[in-house]
């Protein structure tokens, strides 16, 4: 069965959502086309370029997030130092180091730009980001055309960068055309959960399939940081955690697998490797009883022939 993939963003919690690829995997689900937001783009770009569920587990569960946070603590920065690189650099951390391992790891199947994946100069592969410049949506690479960037020379882990620059955490990304800028954060701000993305008025040939993460109440490692800059993004974390609670309409929910994430916060980077095994699990077993129920043919006589 050919599928197209559309994953939400959620930061460490996305390896929920590789869990939920590795049981499609096993029931011999074929990628078709890929889209995502923030860590969910991540995973999308990593499929795109020929990665498999299992390889992606394992990248995962490895992962040190000091990578990324060069100091031990990602807190042990001096308030003064946070305000100076908040207010000067617009957030506290660059986000390229998160883009120069991206490229490594796409480096690997040989494939960079989206003109190395797209065929007739159609990429498979759509990345969500958001122009707070503009304030607008970007849908990456086909949007780059309006900025006067030719989208099969761009890089997607420049596109991936885009999309997970939390707003404060990182700062943004600053993308120059015609002698103008504009800063690119994370695209979770204005789509979180792009299912629509492949929707057409046709009837599919093959379903596209959502991984959403979601939680009824978050709370796991309640802050307790009582600074100005921590309450900032304790402010921007809500947001984006709570984006994950929007209302889900019945022909998208229909055909998305729901992945409880056991109240990791999307903010957290620095879970366990017994938590991350956990989420990994908890998708497994979410796509398992979605497919249980799942039946394509259901969904295109309910939702898409017109009675």
């Amino acid at each position: 069965m050919r599928a197209d993939a559309v994953f939400e963003g959620g930061g460490i919690k996305g390896i929920g959502l590789i869990g939920a690829v590795c049981y499609f995997e096993k029931m011999g689900y074929k990628w078709n086309r890929f889209a995502g937001t923030s860590a969910g783009a991540i995973i999308a770009a990593l499929l795109a370029v020929g990665y498999r569920g299992e390889e992606l587990k394992n990248i995962m569960m490895n992962l040190d997030e000091k990578t990324f946070f060069k100091k031990n603590n990602f807190w042990k920065i001096s308030m003064i130092k946070k305000t100076i690189s908040l207010f000067k650099d617009k957030g506290i951390y660059s986000s390229q180091a998160i883009e120069k391992y991206v490229e490594e790891l796409l480096l690997k199947k040989g494939k960079i730009t989206f003109g190395d994946i797209s065929i007739g100069n159609e990429s498979p592969l759509k990345i969500i980001a958001s122009d707070i410049t503009k304030k607008s949506m970007i849908i990456l690479p086909d949007d780059l055309a309006n900025y006067g960037i030719n989208p099969m020379k761009f890089k997607i882990a420049e596109a991936v960068r885009m999309s997970i620059s939390i707003p404060l955490y990182f700062k943004p990304v600053e993308l120059y055309y015609e002698n103008k800028c504009s800063y690119i954060v994370d695209g979770g701000l204005l789509s979180n959960f792009p299912i629509w993305i492949f929707d057409t008025k046709d009837i599919p040939n093959w379903p596209t399939i959502g991984f959403k993460l979601t939680e009824k109440d978050i709370n796991h490692n309640e802050s307790k940081r009582r600074d100005f800059i921590s309450y900032l993004f304790d402010i921007m974390g809500t947001m984006l955690d709570k984006n994950e609670e929007v209302y889900v309409k019945d022909k998208y929910a229909v055909r998305t697998v729901f992945i409880p994430t056991l109240g990791v916060k999307t903010t957290e980077f620095n879970i366990s490797k017994d938590m991350r095994a956990k989420l990994f699990e908890s998708g497994y077993k979410s796509a398992q009883r979605f497919l249980h129920l799942w039946d394509f043919n259901n969904y295109i006589r309910e939702y898409m022939v017109k009675k």
